[in-house]
């Protein structure tokens, strides 16, 4: 179910380092370098794989993008927001490796 305009302001409460652009949400995670960059995107793709929802995913040495809709109802939804901050935890555990 697309989420609400409250439910996207309480997304980027939540989560100011998201962006939401149109029916995407997106965020650039910058980390020690590229093995660190890899590692993190292993780690998403397990999160990504167990909820059956997958994002569009860009690696530039330490910097890894993340993009993520609905695509099957075209429009950002509460499973989007779900992986956003599964990432963000991955993230934080990554990078205090």
């Amino acid at each position: 179910m697309r989420l609400t305009n409250a439910e996207r302001e309480r997304f980027l409460t939540d989560h100011p380092l998201w962006k939401i652009e149109g029916e995407e949400t997106t965020r650039t995670f910058v980390l020690d370098g590229f093995a660190q960059a890899i590692a993190f995107v292993t780690e998403c793709s397990f999160a990504a794989e167990a909820a059956d929802h997958h994002p569009d995913i860009d690696i530039r040495w330490n910097k890894v993008t993340m993009k993520l809709t609905t695509h099957s109802e075209t429009a950002l939804t509460a499973k989007d927001a779900g992986l956003a901050e599964a990432f963000d935890v991955i993230a934080s555990r990554v990078a205090s490796r």
